[in-house]
């Protein structure tokens, strides 16, 4: 009878070592699995751009079409103005120009009694020192509605535009001098805006 307690004790113990190797040997295949599911992981990474365009005027916050001499009103005048426009756009953009009015006032009303016709105005952008090719340049003539200037399908940093600004001649303005007002000024101001397209 106490052989027979020892075989099934030796059985017994046996049997324990046999789970722990089994148990270790499940604990070892969870950790070699575990560790290979964890060399590796996922991160989903999105560069997001969104629309920017800036656009600035460079030479001066004021443009003078000065009527000196006879040829000028019979002419016209003009000022070239270099470098007039800088612009910033991802991407196609477009530039719009418009006047806050329909006319140039003068505002001394009580004595100046006529105006000068926006229309008048002709303004005409060109590639500046910074040029952006590809640009669809137009001459428009000044509205209060926004005239198309300057396009591209593709964007820049920091490109230039000069804008020529010219005023009517055959003599349109002989008789829009008044000597109360001297010089006779006629003024409005002019937007340039810039949007994606």
């Amino acid at each position: 009878m106490h052989r027979f307690k020892s075989h099934t004790q030796e059985h017994f113990n046996n049997d324990k070592k046999m789970k722990k190797t089994l148990l270790f040997s499940a604990l070892l295949a969870v950790t070699a699995f575990t560790a290979t599911a964890q060399s590796s992981a996922e991160v989903a990474l999105s560069v997001t751009l969104h629309p920017i365009q800036t656009i600035e005027i460079n030479s001066g916050k004021r443009v003078n079409l000065d009527y000196v001499e006879k040829d000028h009103y019979t002419n016209g005048v003009t000022s070239d103005q270099l470098d007039h426009l800088s612009i910033y756009s991802t991407g196609a953009f477009a530039v719009n120009v418009r006047s806050t009015a329909t006319t140039l006032k003068n505002p001394n009303t009580a004595v100046v009694t006529t105006d000068i016709a926006a229309k008048d105005i002709k303004i005409t952008p060109s590639l500046g020192s910074s040029e952006l090719r590809g640009s669809v340049l137009k001459t428009v003539r000044l509205s209060i509605e926004p005239q198309l200037l300057i396009s591209n399908t593709k964007g820049g940093f920091d490109k230039k535009f000069n804008i020529n600004y010219a005023a009517a001649g055959a003599d349109k303005y002989v008789n829009k001098y008044f000597k109360e007002e001297s010089p006779t000024v006629y003024s409005t101001t002019v937007v340039y805006t810039i949007e994606a397209q």
